[in-house]
């Protein structure tokens, strides 16, 4: 008896719970891909001067010693956008080489064999 109410209560409360999941998923899903849209595309070659530029800019401030007078918060900041950056590196480095550890030698490359002289 309990098997049946559980399942009459889930068919019955589903579709609310569905539609309350749809309504409020669809305003944070059209931010994100409005933002994945503009933040997740690769730069055009119209902006490729600009992308050197700042690159310039950021070696001739580690040159002149610029870096010395960056408050905490912004040093915080600048460590914690390296921390990301090498931490999606070695998450991707992972996916690519479908393991935790290390390669696979033994299915990359086969050593040589040769005939005993």
């Amino acid at each position: 008896m309990s098997a049946v109410f559980c399942t009459s209560a889930v068919v019955t409360s589903g579709p609310k719970i569905a539609t309350g999941v749809v309504q409020w998923t669809t305003p944070k899903l059209k931010t994100f891909w409005y933002y994945a849209k503009v933040e997740l595309i690769p730069p055009k070659p119209s902006e490729i001067p600009a992308v050197q530029k700042g690159l310039q800019e950021v070696i001739a401030a580690a040159k002149s010693g610029k870096w010395k007078t960056l408050t905490v918060r912004e040093a915080w900041l600048n460590t914690l956008v390296a921390v990301e950056i090498c931490f999606w590196f070695f998450i991707g480095e992972q996916i690519g080489r479908r393991s935790m550890i290390g390669y696979d030698v033994k299915l990359a490359v086969e050593p040589p064999k040769h005939s005993p002289i």
